[in-house]
């Protein structure tokens, strides 16, 4: 498992274990993390479960594809390390990722 840590825009902070195989959308939904809405389910049909990846962690998390960039053009507030949740597969080399969620999503 890969505890990932998820960050309000008001600083508070939880961190959980998730499973290699889920998304990081799927890890906060099931644990009721606030600011992660994923109105569509995952299927990047939206941009209610947007973050802010942790510059250090960007390069192992790797870039967005045409598809999620496209759904960040929804989102408030993108940054050059915005990414949607639903579309950063967990793995064991992601322990210890730290996610940054915006304010418009609380």
């Amino acid at each position: 498992m890969a505890k990932i840590t998820y960050v309000a825009h008001d600083g508070s902070s939880r961190t959980i274990e998730v499973n290699p195989g889920y998304s990081v959308m799927e890890g906060a939904i099931k644990n009721n993390v606030p600011g992660i809405d994923a109105d569509c389910g995952g299927a990047c049909a939206c941009a209610t479960c947007h973050v802010y990846v942790d510059e250090a962690w960007i390069e192992k998390v790797g870039p967005a594809n045409a598809m999620e960039e496209s759904m960040l053009d929804f989102a408030e507030g993108v940054q050059p390390n915005s990414r949607l949740s639903c579309q950063i597969k967990v793995t064991d080399e992601l322990d210890g990722l730290v996610m940054r969620t915006p304010e418009s999503q609380h």
